[in-house]
């Protein structure tokens, strides 16, 4: 548990045996630990070198308080990450100055395989400075959308994300799921009628974009450094962009439900759900699914929003909901 603060394992097991121990000696942690005397040792001088133990005169130890000794370690660990951080812009930038000009060789990574392809796709969030852009097609192959763990790291660090989803990438399993989680967290999403591709773009610097399958089998990418190509798919996102149809969802679909029925007179968060799913094109049955509604109760809201707005008809409905800002303009 510790290791990621530099402790080896027996440096954590002297340390949680001392917490209940305090003044022991080096024989009493032996035989509680059943190691040998010299690990033990060894780890006891580890430890009174972190300022996690102190050691008497008549060579007795005792746990710091870990409140104490392990939020210090936290900090400067936190403190050495940011330093981390700061140079890590620094040599990037020294790495764009030295690819200026360079052959395409070095201004093109071909990547093979799943973990490889997985690797590059969270390297490229983690070196944004400022915005990550993607595009999101279905299938899934190299990252699903729940472990993109680099996203919430990026975002803590102010790191802007825009994503436009494919229409058809919506019906699959859970993706509604994780848009409400990545709306909560700040990204913006949007809905295309149909993408061309997978990509990821970090800043103007980095674009990852899959390839075809290779002949044994194993999906493919490259990494574009700064360069006339990624300058393409940079106004290519931005195009499809200004196109897109914005997604705004919130809560859960059991949450929502409950609070239609304490608001009659107008749009609940379940329905501006419901709606911007029809406008992105998903049939009933997909919204039905996506949202944990029985159809029966996707109609009856649907019925209810169309006597709040006064129409008879879905695409007045539609209209009326623009209009009034149920959902936000196209």
């Amino acid at each position: 548990m510790l290791d990621v603060l530099g402790l080896e394992p027996d440096d954590e097991r002297v340390y949680r045996a001392l917490l209940g121990r305090p003044n022991a000696t080096a024989t009493l942690l032996s035989d509680v630990l059943l190691a040998s005397r010299g690990d033990v040792d060894d780890a006891l001088s580890r430890l009174v070198g972190w300022g996690l133990v102190t050691r008497s005169a008549d060579e007795r130890f005792t746990a710091a308080p870990p409140a104490m000794a392990l939020g210090s370690l936290i900090s400067q660990r936190r403190d050495g990450l940011r330093m981390a951080e700061q140079a890590l812009v620094t040599f990037a930038e020294e790495h764009r100055a030295a690819m200026t000009g360079d052959s395409i060789h070095d201004l093109i990574e071909v990547v093979t395989g799943v973990d490889a392809i997985r690797h590059r796709f969270l390297q490229v969030q983690h070196a944004a400075r400022t915005q990550v852009r993607t595009f999101i097609t279905a299938p899934f192959v190299a990252v699903p959308p729940d472990e993109n763990t680099a996203e919430p790291v990026a975002i803590g660090r102010g790191v802007h994300f825009r994503a436009i989803l494919d229409r058809a990438a919506l019906a699959e399993p859970g993706i509604v799921t994780d848009a409400i989680r990545s709306l909560h967290n700040g990204v913006q999403l949007r809905v295309a009628d149909q993408l061309p591709m997978k990509l990821v773009l970090a800043d103007a610097d980095l674009g990852l974009v899959p390839l075809a399958t290779t002949p044994d089998g194993e999906p493919g990418a490259v990494l574009l450094h700064r360069s006339g190509l990624l300058d393409a798919l940079d106004a290519l996102f931005e195009t499809t962009w200004r196109t897109a149809h914005p997604l705004e969802l919130s809560g859960t679909g059991a949450e929502a439900e409950t609070t239609a029925e304490r608001s009659p007179d107008g749009p609940t968060d379940l329905d501006r759900r419901i709606l911007a799913l029809l406008l992105a094109g998903l049939t009933d049955q997909a919204v039905a699914t996506q949202l944990g509604l029985s159809p029966r109760t996707l109609h009856r809201r649907l019925r209810h929003l169309m006597e709040v707005a006064g129409v008879r008809t879905r695409m007045q409905l539609g209209a009326h909901a623009v209009r009034h800002g149920w959902v936000e303009p196209h």
